[in-house]
């Protein structure tokens, strides 16, 4: 993994963001996409009284307010360069040695309730993000996005992405009327356990995450979007028995924090204990101890979370900055990192702040005794 630079390189940790994206070429699923799709891409229109509205397949509209940004607000949408040499700027200026990478745009790829559509929306992501951050480079590592609505055409695409060099897929959080714990999904974790490749659950797909409108919408939708839609696969994983069956498999939620995560894991035991008259199927383990085993979550600026670590287990916590979304820490991570992480020991912060994301994505650790 390249250093980046000689003040990073004098850092006591080796600092992976577990979750970054990319602002796409704004033309890229007009120019890669299959004809018969490019009438039906997510678009701007206007309505009539000429106010700006995405339109988006399988969503409401949205009305696009004009607001004005400035200072780090300013910053932060003016980033997220796919140019090499403009993004490694910006992780510089942040302390970030390596990066996961999502789309932006992207993440309506599954928006659409039609599965073909889906699949060809994911196929143009994966081909123009294996171009531009190819495996030869080790500092970026982008996601491999997969439709899982129809399971033989996902196992497919996760077969050809796994020869393509990619080193994680992501699904949807959801599948409306489809959800992770039926059995139709096992050729799919199958697939994805013989390549070897964990999973990212990223919020805010698969369905609208906007359930409220109204006066306070945009905290409403900001908090319950987070909060459903990580815990319905960490739960779904943990307690159908998916997990016991595929013990290679794992699992992250990404964006989501993890001030949740602990009531969670505890709560998911209690139920599967005192309830256990009616619990299918038996498992091995408690529920808590597959997502231990096998599952991961990342967060940006939650102390909270981190007070509950003892209850999770540090090491399967993965920091990201969100790199450029206004919710992320860019371009002050290190001033988050100094004020939520104070409590840690230094194994707990080496293994947060990059030593788990390193072990999970594959990433080359530095020599320079960094972790």
């Amino acid at each position: 993994m390249a250093s980046a630079g000689s003040e990073q390189a004098k850092k006591p940790y080796c600092v992976i963001s577990a979750d970054c994206h990319v602002l796409e070429p704004p033309d890229l699923w007009e120019r890669r996409v299959a004809p018969k799709f490019r009438h039906r891409l997510p678009r701007m229109e206007l309505d009539d009284r000429g106010r700006k509205t995405l339109i988006v397949e399988g969503q409401r509209p949205t009305r696009i307010r004009d607001f004005s940004l400035e200072g780090d607000d300013l910053e932060r949408a003016k980033s997220g360069s796919w140019e090499a040499s403009k993004r490694h700027a910006d992780l510089d200026r942040d302390g970030i040695d390596a990066e996961v990478v999502y789309p932006n745009r992207g993440l309506l790829m599954w928006a659409s309730p039609d599965s073909e559509h889906q699949t060809e929306m994911c196929r143009v992501w994966n081909d123009w993000a294996i171009e531009v951050f190819p495996p030869s480079q080790k500092r970026s590592l982008p996601v491999a996005a997969i439709a899982p609505q129809h399971v033989e055409t996902a196992v497919t695409e996760v077969e050809r992405v796994a020869r393509l060099g990619y080193r994680v897929v992501f699904l949807p959080v959801q599948v409306p009327d489809q959800p992770y714990n039926l059995p139709l999904y096992e050729p799919l974790w199958a697939a994805i356990q013989d390549a070897g490749l964990p999973i990212s659950f990223h919020v805010g797909t698969g369905k609208d995450p906007r359930t409220a409108t109204g006066n306070g919408g945009a905290i409403l939708n900001y908090v319950w979007h987070a909060l459903s839609t990580a815990i319905e696969p960490v739960t779904q994983m943990c307690v159908s028995g998916i997990l016991q069956r595929f013990p290679q498999l794992r699992f992250a939620t990404v964006e989501a924090g993890i001030g949740w995560l602990a009531w969670t894991l505890w709560v998911m035991d209690e139920g599967y204990q005192k309830h256990h008259f009616w619990v299918a199927p038996k498992l091995e383990m408690l529920p808590s101890e597959y997502f231990r085993r096998q599952g991961y979550a990342t967060f940006q600026d939650d102390p909270i979370g981190l007070e509950t670590r003892q209850w999770i287990g540090a090491e399967n916590l993965m920091w990201g900055d969100d790199y450029p979304h206004h919710e992320g820490t860019w371009p002050r991570s290190e001033e988050v990192i100094a004020r939520t992480m104070g409590e840690l020991s230094d194994a707990e912060r080496r293994q947060v702040l990059g030593g788990t994301a390193a072990k999970l994505y594959g990433f080359e650790l530095p020599d320079e005794g960094r972790v």
